[in-house]
């Protein structure tokens, strides 16, 4: 928009309002959910880049305009990448979700309703392939296509990452600003320049000094890490010039003693939360490197790279996977160690990380939002936010605050984020989500050929 000349005619002004008030119309009557549009892949693609809902005609009797329109506002007011579409049973579903990611060309969380049935597929900067599909689980079996959509929808926002596509706002995601609003808006920090100059030193200052003491407190459980690693060192009684030791068995026992100094000085540079993540991500390439030492030693086969025990990374690489329900939460699998997985197939609880909180001693996952750069650290970008679906510190790293308050340290995904026009330019094996049975099937789901798997 134009900046008016303060020589401009005093009826330009009204005008230019009446003009911008016209298109802003016009942006709302187009991003609004369709009903009318035609059933190909580009047209859904189309009105999935104006506005997050598409309501096929042949379907709307399952979602009503009002509930579409307001699930629409819900998501755009969420500020999320989310994508619905609610398509007839008998719409063509081979390839459905990568064409419709391509033809739309945003990262995002793409879902689908299709007649009865319902799946999603998302790109993991976004949401994990895990996250998905505890997601879908959570809502399977819902046939009111109205509460399944908004369950999902609620339960999606709260978890996903990135931020609505720009073309949302700009072609009728109604975030137009009008002539009058920016003038009064100049006036308004015109006035209150002095003032708000002051508070936002104030603001910088006081958070400054809650990241100060939340890395005072994440010190102390990195810490007792740093010296649990140590002690492994310590007790492993290698050295390289013993009896049968070899160059592969050297090259693993120098790695782990430089993962042991990385992290070392890594935490001796931190100096926000966020900066322990590289401290984890050194143990945990340590603790690894000394489980490929021992299978040499033992003539053992060695071991493949797995993330650490879910429940306490120093226990060491996970063995396996196991079904876990966290308190009022959903089941979902995450990589145990074998003592764990033992615990758990017993009926008996596993051996827990607890830290101080500002509620005593909790584990690591309830203890507080300091906590994701160093779960981060261990556990990776693509699989932390999936793990901790349900969590407080899962549900606290989901806040649009929390990149700002504690880096990004559990989701430094690389490549589009979320929201970002990617266009054809994504991996179709990152673009994941159930596609394990159950839900729609399709060829780029893993389902064969059908929609659904049998159906």
């Amino acid at each position: 928009m134009k900046v008016v000349s303060s020589a401009r005619s005093p009826l330009a002004l009204p005008a230019a309002v009446a003009l911008a008030v016209l298109a802003l119309l016009a942006m709302l009557a187009a991003g609004a959910p369709r009903a009318d549009a035609a059933t190909g892949v580009s047209t859904i693609a189309e009105a999935l880049r104006r506005g997050p809902v598409y309501v096929d005609p042949a379907a709307s009797g399952q979602l009503s305009a009002a509930d579409a329109r307001a699930l629409q506002e819900k998501i755009e007011n969420a500020d999320k990448p989310l994508f619905v579409a609610v398509l007839p049973a008998g719409h063509p579903t081979e390839d459905l979700f990568t064409d419709l990611r391509a033809a739309t060309g945003v990262t995002g969380l793409y879902a689908i309703r299709l007649g009865e049935r319902f799946d999603a597929r998302a790109d993991s900067s976004v949401l994990p392939r895990t996250a998905v599909r505890n997601l879908v689980d959570s809502v399977e079996g819902e046939s009111d296509a109205t509460a399944q959509l908004n369950d999902f929808t609620d339960r999606a926002l709260a978890n996903m990452g990135g931020s609505a596509p720009a073309s949302w706002s700009s072609s009728g995601g109604g975030g137009g600003v009008s002539t009058a609003g920016l003038v009064t808006a100049g006036v308004v920090l015109v006035a209150g320049g002095a003032g708000a100059y002051t508070l936002v030193r104030r603001n910088r200052r006081r958070h400054t000094e809650e990241q100060r003491a939340a890395l005072e407190r994440l010190r102390v459980v990195v810490d007792e890490d740093i010296t649990a690693f140590g002690e492994e060192l310590d007790r492993l009684d290698f050295h390289p010039s013993e009896p049968g030791a070899d160059d592969a068995m050297r090259a693993d026992y120098e790695r782990a003693l430089d993962a042991y100094d990385r992290a070392k000085s890594a935490m001796a540079a931190a100096n926000r939360p966020e900066g322990v993540r590289p401290v984890t991500e050194a143990l945990e390439d340590g603790r690894f490197c000394l489980a490929r030492l021992a299978a040499r030693r033992e003539r053992r086969p060695l071991p493949e790279r797995r993330p650490p025990c879910f429940f306490d990374p120093r226990h060491g690489p996970s063995a396996t996977d196991a079904a876990w329900t966290p308190p009022g939460g959903s089941p979902r699998e995450v990589p145990v160690c074998a003592a764990d997985a033992t615990r758990l197939a017993d009926g008996r609880d596993p051996v827990i990380r607890e830290v101080d909180s500002d509620y005593g001693r909790r584990p690591y996952w309830e203890a507080g939002p300091a906590y994701g750069p160093w779960a981060g650290g261990y556990f990776g970008g693509g699989l932390l936010p999936g793990l901790l679906i349900g969590t407080m510190l899962g549900g606290m790293m989901a806040a649009p605050s929390y990149g700002t308050d504690y880096g990004t340290g559990y989701g430094d995904f690389g490549g589009y984020e979320g929201g970002d026009v990617s266009g054809a330019d994504f991996d179709t094996g990152d673009f994941g989500g159930f596609g394990d049975g159950g839900g729609l099937g399709g060829g780029d789901f893993g389902g064969g050929g059908d929609f659904g798997g049998g159906f």
